[in-house]
C-alpha cells in the first residue's frame, strides 16, 4: 500500500503545481487526445488487476466509458498503428508489417484521404504528435507539428505538450500522444540473481528513476501470472518490470490531465486511452490469441451525459478513426468516410514523385472498415458489430506467418494460413528470459496452457468456445461434435475477408 500512497502524493503535487500556472488557452471546443501505449494489455486497476498502480487511468474510467471487449486487429506495432490512424485493416491499407529499418512496409498512397490526422486537419484541427510514430508514408499520416519528447518518460512528454495545449487558438487540437512504454528495451537487469536476466522494459537499471517520475517497483512474488504464461521466476521477474513501466505511463497521463485542467480545457477535450496491442510476451504480441489482441480502451467524452459506464460491446481499432471524426462532427455516416472528402487522385495529381508508385487496391479505398462507437458512450448496451475480425501477416519482414481470426462473444476461430511452417519469433520475444527458460528445458515443457512444441507448431485451424474457455486451452477444431460450428465460423471468416478486401482469401482455394 505504501506504493500507492507515494504515487498519490506525487499526483496531488502535480495537480497543485499545474493549477498555479496562468490560464492562457482559448476555449476551443472538441479537442481530441489519443494516448496510445506500446505493448500494454488491460493490466490496469480499472480492469480489475490486483497489483497495477494506475490511479490516473482509473479516475479517467470512473468519469468516462471503459470498453471490456476492445481488440486490436493485429498484434504488431506498425501494422496496428496504421489501423488506428486509418480505420482500415492493415492487409488493405498496405502496412503489412514494421515500417522501420530494412522491413520498410508502408501504407498505400491513397490512404491519405481516410487518414485521421489528414481528415481532422481538413476540418480545421491543429494536429500534433509526440513519441512513437512508426507508420509510413509520413505524407499519408502527416501531422502539422511533431513535438520532441522522451518516449520512455510520459511525464516529460506531457510537459513537452504544454505549449500546444496552452497556445491561444480558436482551432481545436488533435494530439496523438504515443509512449514507447511498456515495450521491451533498455537492456537486461544485470542486478537480477537469475541466470537468464529479465528485460528492463524501459526501466532504469539499478532501480534508477526517470526524471520527474516516482518509480513504482514491484515484487516478482506478488505479480499475477496470466494463464498464457508459465509461472516461473523468469516470467515473474519480467512481469515485475512490465508493471513498473505501466505505472510510469500512468503518471504521464496524470500530468497531461493536470495540464489540460489548468488550461481550462479538460472539459473541452475527449481523451482516449489504448494500446497498439497486448503485452510483449510470447503468447501475446505477434499472435492472434486473446493476450495479443485484447487491449485497454477507455474514453472520456466531456460532452457525454453518462459517466463511469462499462460496455461489453465488441469494438475494434478500426473503429477509432470513424469514432473520433464522429465526435468532431466530420463523419459522413452514409459513405462511412470523412465529410470533407478529398479524392486521392486530386491530392496526388501534382506530385510527380508519387505518380509511378502503387496507390492501393484496384477497387480503391473510399470507406472505413470501422464504425463509430460514439453512441455507446450514451448507451453502453448498444452493439455496433456481432464479431471481431483480426488480420496478421508480418511483424518483422522475416516473420511471414499470416493468420486470420474471427471472434464473437461465444466462439473464436483462428486460421493459421502458413501452418506447416514453425511459428516465427520476433527477435525480442525469442530472446526473452520468459521464453528461453522453457525452451531450453524441452519441447514438452509447459508454456501457459500449451507446451513449447504446441506454441511453435500450430494446426491449420483453432476453434475455441471463448465463452467458457477464455484462455484458449482446448482446440475443438478436430472434434467431430463441433464440425458444424467449425464450418459456420469458416464461412463467417471468409465473408469478413471478402468484406474487408483481404488478398489472402485466395488461400482457401490453394495451399
Amino acid at each position: 500500500m505504501e506504493q500507492r500512497h507515494v504515487l498519490w502524493r506525487f499526483l496531488v503535487a502535480t495537480v497543485v503545481a499545474s493549477a498555479a500556472l496562468p490560464w492562457s488557452a482559448s476555449a476551443a471546443e472538441r479537442n481530441i487526445v489519443v494516448f496510445i501505449t506500446d505493448d500494454e494489455s488491460p493490466t490496469l486497476g480499472c480492469y480489475g488487476d490486483p497489483v497495477a498502480v494506475t490511479p490516473a487511468l482509473d479516475a479517467l474510467a470512473a468519469d468516462g466509458t471503459l470498453f471490456e471487449n476492445a481488440f486490436a486487429t493485429t498484434a504488431s506495432c506498425s501494422a496496428s498503428r496504421s489501423v488506428i490512424l486509418s480505420g482500415i485493416h492493415n492487409h488493405a491499407n498496405g502496412q503489412y508489417g514494421h515500417q522501420h529499418d530494412f522491413h520498410k512496409f508502408a501504407s498505400w498512397y491513397d490512404v491519405v484521404s481516410l487518414s485521421l490526422p489528414r481528415a481532422l486537419a481538413r476540418a480545421g484541427y491543429r494536429t500534433a504528435r509526440i513519441g512513437k510514430f512508426h507508420v509510413a508514408p509520413e505524407e499519408v499520416y502527416h501531422f502539422e507539428t511533431a513535438l520532441k519528447g522522451n518516449e520512455r518518460n510520459a511525464v516529460q512528454m506531457a510537459e513537452a505538450c504544454r505549449p500546444l495545449i496552452e497556445a491561444p487558438s480558436d482551432q481545436p487540437f488533435f494530439l496523438y500522444f504515443a509512449t514507447s512504454d511498456p515495450h521491451r528495451g533498455g537492456g537486461l537487469d544485470e542486478a537480477s540473481s537469475l541466470e537468464l536476466k529479465p528485460d528492463l522494459f524501459g526501466n532504469k537499471p539499478d532501480r534508477g528513476s526517470h526524471g520527474g517520475v516516482t518509480e513504482i517497483v514491484f515484487d516478482p512474488a506478488n505479480v499475477p501470472v496470466p494463464a498464457f504464461l508459465p509461472d516461473t521466476p523468469e516470467t515473474r521477474s519480467e512481469l515485475a518490470h512490465y508493471y513498473q513501466s505501466c505505472a510510469r505511463i500512468d503518471q504521464g497521463l496524470a500530468r497531461l490531465v493536470a495540464i489540460l485542467k489548468a488550461a481550462g480545457l479538460f472539459d473541452k477535450t475527449l481523451i482516449l486511452f489504448t494500446s497498439d496491442h497486448g503485452m510483449a510476451f510470447p503468447g501475446g504480441k505477434t499472435t492472434v490469441y486473446e493476450p495479443g489482441l485484447r487491449v485497454p480502451l477507455v474514453v472520456r467524452d466531456p460532452y457525454a451525459a453518462a459517466r463511469g459506464t462499462r460496455t461489453k460491446s465488441l469494438v475494434s481499432h478500426t473503429d477509432i478513426t470513424p469514432s473520433l471524426l464522429d465526435f468532431a462532427g466530420e463523419l459522413d455516416t452514409l459513405q462511412q468516410r470523412p465529410k470533407r472528402w478529398l479524392e486521392p487522385r486530386d491530392y496526388w495529381k501534382d506530385k510527380p514523385y508519387a505518380s509511378r508508385e502503387n496507390h492501393g487496391p484496384r477497387g480503391g479505398l473510399a470507406a472505413y472498415h470501422g464504425r463509430s462507437w460514439l453512441p455507446l458512450l450514451a448507451d453502453p448496451t448498444i452493439e455496433i458489430r456481432d464479431a471481431h475480425f483480426a488480420s496478421h501477416t508480418f511483424h518483422e519482414i522475416q516473420m511471414y506467418y499470416p493468420m486470420r481470426a474471427v471472434r464473437d462473444l461465444e466462439w473464436k476461430l483462428i486460421w493459421n494460413i502458413a501452418h506447416p511452417l514453425p511459428y516465427p519469433f520476433a527477435s525480442d520475444l525469442w530472446a526473452a528470459s520468459t521464453w528461453q527458460a522453457q525452451f531450453r528445458r524441452s519441447l514438452d515443457a509447459p508454456y501457459g496452457r500449451k507446451t513449447v512444441n504446441d506454441y511453435i507448431h500450430r494446426p491449420r485451424f483453432e476453434l475455441y468456445h471463448i465463452a467458457s474457455d477464455p484462455d484458449e486451452s482446448r482446440n475443438l477444431a478436430a472434434d467431430p461434435a463441433h464440425a458444424a460450428t467449425l464450418l459456420q465460423y469458416q464461412e463467417k471468416l471468409k465473408a469478413l475477408q471478402k468484406e474487408f478486401g483481404d488478398p489472402w482469401i485466395t488461400k482457401w482455394d490453394y495451399e
